[in-house]
Protein backbone atom coordinates (compact mmCIF):
# COMPACT_ATOMS: atom_id res chain seq x y z
CA UNK A 1 0.00 0.00 0.00
CA UNK A 2 1.26 3.47 -0.86
CA UNK A 3 2.11 5.97 1.85
CA UNK A 4 -0.80 8.30 2.78
CA UNK A 5 -0.56 11.81 1.37
CA UNK A 6 -1.37 15.06 3.10
CA UNK A 7 -4.46 16.52 1.47
CA UNK A 8 -6.41 19.73 1.65
CA UNK A 9 -9.71 19.58 3.59
CA UNK A 10 -11.77 19.95 0.40
CA UNK A 11 -9.88 17.24 -1.45
CA UNK A 12 -12.37 14.52 -2.45
CA UNK A 13 -9.84 12.00 -3.76
CA UNK A 14 -10.95 8.51 -2.78
CA UNK A 15 -8.48 6.80 -0.43
CA UNK A 16 -8.53 3.59 1.59
CA UNK A 17 -6.93 2.55 4.86
CA UNK A 18 -5.18 -0.78 5.31
CA UNK A 19 -8.13 -2.24 7.29
CA UNK A 20 -10.55 -1.11 4.56
CA UNK A 21 -8.42 -2.75 1.89
CA UNK A 22 -8.29 -5.96 3.94
CA UNK A 23 -12.10 -6.07 4.15
CA UNK A 24 -12.75 -5.08 0.55
CA UNK A 25 -10.26 -7.61 -0.79
CA UNK A 26 -12.46 -10.41 0.56
CA UNK A 27 -15.13 -9.41 -1.96
CA UNK A 28 -12.84 -9.59 -4.97
CA UNK A 29 -12.98 -12.61 -7.26
CA UNK A 30 -9.63 -14.42 -7.50
CA UNK A 31 -10.15 -17.10 -10.15
CA UNK A 32 -8.29 -20.39 -9.93
CA UNK A 33 -10.50 -22.52 -12.20
CA UNK A 34 -12.59 -22.15 -15.41
CA UNK A 35 -15.57 -19.84 -14.91
CA UNK A 36 -19.01 -19.49 -16.41
CA UNK A 37 -20.17 -15.97 -17.20
CA UNK A 38 -22.50 -15.74 -14.20
CA UNK A 39 -19.61 -16.34 -11.81
CA UNK A 40 -17.75 -13.16 -12.74
CA UNK A 41 -20.55 -10.89 -13.96
CA UNK A 42 -20.70 -7.60 -12.00
CA UNK A 43 -17.43 -8.50 -10.26
CA UNK A 44 -13.84 -7.31 -10.20
CA UNK A 45 -11.28 -10.06 -10.70
CA UNK A 46 -7.91 -9.64 -9.03
CA UNK A 47 -4.91 -11.44 -10.39
CA UNK A 48 -2.52 -11.89 -13.28
CA UNK A 49 -4.10 -11.19 -16.65
CA UNK A 50 -2.30 -14.05 -18.41
CA UNK A 51 -3.57 -16.56 -15.83
CA UNK A 52 -7.15 -15.36 -15.51
CA UNK A 53 -7.73 -15.04 -19.25
CA UNK A 54 -7.49 -18.84 -19.62
CA UNK A 55 -10.31 -19.29 -17.09
CA UNK A 56 -12.83 -17.20 -19.05
CA UNK A 57 -15.38 -18.60 -21.52
CA UNK A 58 -15.60 -17.89 -25.24
CA UNK A 59 -17.77 -15.24 -26.88
CA UNK A 60 -19.28 -13.38 -23.91
CA UNK A 61 -18.08 -9.82 -24.59
CA UNK A 62 -20.18 -7.22 -26.42
CA UNK A 63 -17.78 -4.34 -25.75
CA UNK A 64 -14.15 -4.51 -24.69
CA UNK A 65 -12.37 -1.40 -23.44
CA UNK A 66 -8.59 -1.67 -23.33
CA UNK A 67 -6.45 0.77 -21.38
CA UNK A 68 -3.06 -0.97 -21.12
CA UNK A 69 0.14 0.75 -20.01
CA UNK A 70 1.24 3.28 -22.62
CA UNK A 71 4.79 3.15 -23.94
CA UNK A 72 6.06 5.29 -21.06
CA UNK A 73 7.98 4.82 -17.83
CA UNK A 74 5.17 4.55 -15.28
CA UNK A 75 4.84 3.35 -11.70
CA UNK A 76 1.48 1.71 -10.96
CA UNK A 77 1.61 1.58 -7.17
CA UNK A 78 4.88 -0.34 -7.15
CA UNK A 79 4.39 -2.23 -10.42
CA UNK A 80 6.62 -0.47 -12.93
CA UNK A 81 6.22 -0.40 -16.69
CA UNK A 82 9.33 0.55 -18.70
CA UNK A 83 9.38 2.52 -21.92
CA UNK A 84 10.67 0.50 -24.87
CA UNK A 85 11.20 0.79 -28.62
CA UNK A 86 8.18 0.87 -30.91
CA UNK A 87 8.93 -2.66 -32.15
CA UNK A 88 9.23 -3.92 -28.58
CA UNK A 89 5.94 -2.25 -27.65
CA UNK A 90 4.26 -3.98 -30.59
CA UNK A 91 5.65 -7.28 -29.28
CA UNK A 92 4.14 -6.42 -25.90
CA UNK A 93 0.73 -5.85 -27.52
CA UNK A 94 1.10 -9.10 -29.49
CA UNK A 95 1.74 -10.99 -26.25
CA UNK A 96 -1.85 -10.49 -25.09
CA UNK A 97 -4.10 -8.91 -27.75
CA UNK A 98 -4.73 -12.13 -29.76
CA UNK A 99 -5.65 -13.96 -26.54
CA UNK A 100 -8.63 -11.64 -26.10
CA UNK A 101 -10.22 -12.32 -29.48
CA UNK A 102 -11.90 -15.56 -28.46
CA UNK A 103 -13.78 -13.70 -25.71
CA UNK A 104 -15.54 -11.45 -28.23
CA UNK A 105 -18.97 -12.05 -29.71
CA UNK A 106 -19.19 -12.04 -33.54
CA UNK A 107 -20.39 -8.40 -33.60
CA UNK A 108 -18.34 -7.17 -30.64
CA UNK A 109 -16.57 -3.84 -30.54
CA UNK A 110 -13.19 -2.85 -29.08
CA UNK A 111 -11.74 0.49 -27.97
CA UNK A 112 -7.97 0.68 -27.39
CA UNK A 113 -6.56 3.67 -25.50
CA UNK A 114 -3.14 5.19 -26.07
CA UNK A 115 -1.18 8.39 -26.57
CA UNK A 116 0.78 9.72 -29.53
CA UNK A 117 3.87 7.69 -28.67
CA UNK A 118 2.08 4.36 -28.95
CA UNK A 119 -0.75 5.29 -31.33
CA UNK A 120 1.02 3.82 -34.38
CA UNK A 121 1.58 0.53 -32.54
CA UNK A 122 -2.05 0.52 -31.39
CA UNK A 123 -3.26 0.98 -34.97
CA UNK A 124 -0.96 -1.79 -36.17
CA UNK A 125 -2.36 -4.32 -33.70
CA UNK A 126 -5.99 -3.24 -34.20
CA UNK A 127 -5.80 -3.35 -38.00
CA UNK A 128 -4.15 -6.77 -37.89
CA UNK A 129 -6.99 -8.42 -35.99
CA UNK A 130 -10.08 -6.16 -36.32
CA UNK A 131 -11.86 -3.79 -38.68
CA UNK A 132 -10.65 -0.34 -37.68
CA UNK A 133 -13.57 2.10 -37.82
CA UNK A 134 -12.12 5.32 -36.44
CA UNK A 135 -9.67 7.04 -34.14
CA UNK A 136 -11.03 9.24 -31.37
CA UNK A 137 -8.78 12.00 -30.07
CA UNK A 138 -9.80 13.48 -26.75
CA UNK A 139 -8.39 16.59 -25.14
CA UNK A 140 -6.60 15.88 -21.89
CA UNK A 141 -6.13 19.28 -20.28
CA UNK A 142 -4.02 18.08 -17.34
CA UNK A 143 -0.25 17.82 -17.48
CA UNK A 144 2.77 20.06 -17.35
CA UNK A 145 3.88 22.33 -20.15
CA UNK A 146 7.15 22.00 -22.04
CA UNK A 147 9.74 24.61 -22.93
CA UNK A 148 11.28 22.61 -25.76
CA UNK A 149 8.24 20.88 -27.28
CA UNK A 150 4.49 21.11 -27.69
CA UNK A 151 2.57 20.17 -24.57
CA UNK A 152 0.94 16.77 -24.88
CA UNK A 153 -2.69 17.74 -24.42
CA UNK A 154 -4.59 14.83 -25.96
CA UNK A 155 -4.85 11.05 -26.17
CA UNK A 156 -6.18 8.59 -28.75
CA UNK A 157 -8.73 5.79 -28.65
CA UNK A 158 -8.77 3.39 -31.60
CA UNK A 159 -12.21 1.99 -32.44
CA UNK A 160 -12.41 -1.47 -34.01
CA UNK A 161 -15.08 -4.08 -34.64
CA UNK A 162 -15.12 -7.83 -35.16
CA UNK A 163 -17.45 -7.49 -38.12
CA UNK A 164 -18.13 -4.78 -40.69
CA UNK A 165 -21.72 -4.69 -39.41
CA UNK A 166 -22.02 -3.34 -35.86
CA UNK A 167 -24.33 -1.50 -33.46
CA UNK A 168 -23.86 2.24 -33.02
CA UNK A 169 -26.32 4.51 -31.21
CA UNK A 170 -25.40 8.08 -32.13
CA UNK A 171 -28.55 9.48 -30.51
CA UNK A 172 -27.27 8.43 -27.09
CA UNK A 173 -24.04 10.46 -27.34
CA UNK A 174 -25.15 13.80 -28.69
CA UNK A 175 -23.65 16.91 -27.13
CA UNK A 176 -25.73 19.81 -25.85
CA UNK A 177 -24.07 23.09 -26.83
CA UNK A 178 -25.06 26.66 -26.19
CA UNK A 179 -25.93 28.53 -29.38
CA UNK A 180 -23.99 31.79 -29.62
CA UNK A 181 -25.49 33.04 -32.89
CA UNK A 182 -28.98 31.49 -33.18
CA UNK A 183 -30.14 31.30 -36.79
CA UNK A 184 -33.82 31.48 -37.61
CA UNK A 185 -35.78 30.45 -40.66
CA UNK A 186 -39.18 32.05 -41.18
CA UNK A 187 -38.88 33.41 -37.66
CA UNK A 188 -38.45 29.98 -36.07
CA UNK A 189 -35.27 28.47 -34.56
CA UNK A 190 -33.39 26.33 -37.06
CA UNK A 191 -31.68 23.25 -35.56
CA UNK A 192 -31.77 24.63 -32.01
CA UNK A 193 -34.17 25.01 -29.10
CA UNK A 194 -35.02 27.95 -26.90
CA UNK A 195 -35.07 27.06 -23.20
CA UNK A 196 -35.59 29.05 -20.03
CA UNK A 197 -31.85 29.17 -19.38
CA UNK A 198 -30.74 29.87 -22.95
CA UNK A 199 -30.54 28.62 -26.52
CA UNK A 200 -29.12 25.13 -27.12
CA UNK A 201 -28.41 22.74 -29.95
CA UNK A 202 -27.94 18.97 -29.84
CA UNK A 203 -25.00 18.14 -32.07
CA UNK A 204 -23.63 14.89 -33.45
CA UNK A 205 -20.29 13.96 -31.87
CA UNK A 206 -17.15 13.97 -33.98
CA UNK A 207 -14.00 11.96 -33.37
CA UNK A 208 -12.43 14.92 -31.54
CA UNK A 209 -13.69 15.32 -27.98
CA UNK A 210 -12.96 18.55 -26.13
CA UNK A 211 -15.67 18.22 -23.48
CA UNK A 212 -13.88 15.83 -21.11
CA UNK A 213 -12.53 16.79 -17.69
CA UNK A 214 -9.77 14.53 -16.37
CA UNK A 215 -10.49 13.52 -12.75
CA UNK A 216 -8.88 15.90 -10.28
CA UNK A 217 -8.86 16.45 -6.50
CA UNK A 218 -12.29 18.09 -6.20
CA UNK A 219 -14.13 15.34 -8.12
CA UNK A 220 -15.56 12.41 -6.08
CA UNK A 221 -14.53 9.92 -8.78
CA UNK A 222 -10.85 10.84 -8.42
CA UNK A 223 -8.30 8.32 -7.10
CA UNK A 224 -4.53 8.21 -6.93
CA UNK A 225 -4.29 5.92 -9.96
CA UNK A 226 -1.79 7.66 -12.28
CA UNK A 227 -3.71 7.07 -15.54
CA UNK A 228 -7.34 7.07 -14.39
CA UNK A 229 -9.84 7.65 -17.19
CA UNK A 230 -12.88 9.91 -16.65
CA UNK A 231 -16.27 8.26 -16.23
CA UNK A 232 -17.67 10.64 -18.84
CA UNK A 233 -15.15 9.42 -21.42
CA UNK A 234 -15.94 5.75 -20.86
CA UNK A 235 -19.68 6.44 -20.67
CA UNK A 236 -19.62 7.75 -24.24
CA UNK A 237 -18.03 4.53 -25.50
CA UNK A 238 -20.51 2.37 -23.61
CA UNK A 239 -23.61 4.30 -24.69
CA UNK A 240 -22.61 4.42 -28.35
CA UNK A 241 -21.56 0.79 -28.67
CA UNK A 242 -23.83 -1.22 -26.37
CA UNK A 243 -27.43 -1.68 -25.38
CA UNK A 244 -28.73 -2.14 -21.81
CA UNK A 245 -27.84 -5.62 -20.61
CA UNK A 246 -24.81 -6.02 -22.89
CA UNK A 247 -21.53 -7.24 -21.40
CA UNK A 248 -18.70 -4.72 -21.03
CA UNK A 249 -15.26 -6.13 -20.23
CA UNK A 250 -12.01 -4.39 -19.26
CA UNK A 251 -8.91 -6.57 -18.77
CA UNK A 252 -6.83 -3.59 -17.54
CA UNK A 253 -9.39 -2.27 -15.08
CA UNK A 254 -7.19 -0.02 -12.96
CA UNK A 255 -9.27 1.85 -10.37
CA UNK A 256 -12.52 0.59 -11.89
CA UNK A 257 -13.79 3.36 -14.17
CA UNK A 258 -15.13 1.04 -16.88
CA UNK A 259 -16.96 -1.11 -14.34
CA UNK A 260 -18.43 1.92 -12.58
CA UNK A 261 -19.63 3.57 -15.80
CA UNK A 262 -21.13 0.29 -17.00
CA UNK A 263 -22.94 -0.21 -13.71
CA UNK A 264 -24.35 3.30 -13.77
CA UNK A 265 -25.59 2.77 -17.33
CA UNK A 266 -27.24 -0.60 -16.75
CA UNK A 267 -24.73 -2.89 -18.44
CA UNK A 268 -23.25 -6.16 -17.25
CA UNK A 269 -19.56 -5.73 -16.51
CA UNK A 270 -16.39 -7.32 -15.29
CA UNK A 271 -12.68 -6.60 -15.37
CA UNK A 272 -9.24 -7.76 -14.35
CA UNK A 273 -6.73 -5.83 -12.26
CA UNK A 274 -3.54 -7.11 -10.66
CA UNK A 275 -3.05 -4.49 -7.95
CA UNK A 276 -5.08 -5.13 -4.80
CA UNK A 277 -5.44 -1.49 -3.78
CA UNK A 278 -6.71 -0.48 -7.22
CA UNK A 279 -9.20 -3.35 -7.13
CA UNK A 280 -10.47 -2.19 -3.76
CA UNK A 281 -10.80 1.39 -4.99
CA UNK A 282 -12.89 0.04 -7.86
CA UNK A 283 -15.06 -1.97 -5.48
CA UNK A 284 -15.62 1.10 -3.31
CA UNK A 285 -16.64 3.11 -6.36
CA UNK A 286 -19.07 0.34 -7.36
CA UNK A 287 -20.58 0.44 -3.88
CA UNK A 288 -21.04 4.21 -4.13
CA UNK A 289 -22.72 3.75 -7.52
CA UNK A 290 -25.51 1.83 -5.77
CA UNK A 291 -26.90 5.13 -4.48
CA UNK A 292 -25.30 7.62 -6.90
CA UNK A 293 -25.56 6.89 -10.61
CA UNK A 294 -24.59 10.37 -11.78
CA UNK A 295 -21.85 10.88 -14.35
CA UNK A 296 -20.14 14.27 -14.45
CA UNK A 297 -21.26 16.21 -17.51
CA UNK A 298 -24.03 13.76 -18.47
CA UNK A 299 -27.65 14.39 -17.56
CA UNK A 300 -31.11 14.14 -19.11
CA UNK A 301 -29.72 11.72 -21.68
CA UNK A 302 -27.23 14.16 -23.22
CA UNK A 303 -23.61 15.18 -22.75
CA UNK A 304 -22.86 18.79 -21.95
CA UNK A 305 -19.82 20.79 -22.97
CA UNK A 306 -17.11 20.78 -20.31
CA UNK A 307 -18.27 22.59 -17.16
CA UNK A 308 -21.23 24.12 -19.01
CA UNK A 309 -23.99 22.32 -17.09
CA UNK A 310 -23.04 23.86 -13.75
CA UNK A 311 -22.59 27.25 -15.40
CA UNK A 312 -25.99 27.21 -17.07
CA UNK A 313 -27.69 26.23 -13.81
CA UNK A 314 -26.26 29.35 -12.20
CA UNK A 315 -27.61 31.59 -14.94
CA UNK A 316 -30.84 33.44 -14.37
CA UNK A 317 -33.67 32.08 -16.51
CA UNK A 318 -34.55 34.04 -19.60
CA UNK A 319 -37.77 36.05 -19.41
CA UNK A 320 -40.77 34.18 -20.83
CA UNK A 321 -41.40 34.85 -24.53
CA UNK A 322 -43.98 37.51 -25.27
Amino acid sequence: MSEPKKRAPRNQTLTLSEPEIAQLSKRLLKPDHPLCTAEFSHKIMQGDFFTIIDFLPDHFVDLMILDPPYNLDKDFNGSKFAKRTNDAYIQYLESWFPKLLRLLKPHAQVYLCGDWKCSAADYFIMSKYLHVQNRITWQREKGRGSKSNWKNGCEDIWFGTMDKEYYFNVESVKIKKRVVAPYRQNGEPKDWQKEQSGNYRLTHPSNFWDDISVPYWSMPENTDHPTQKPEKLIAKLILASTQPGDFVFDPFLGSGTTAVAAKKLGRIFSGIERNQEYCCLGQTRLDKAETDSTIQGYTDGVFWERNSLRAQRKKKPLPPPK
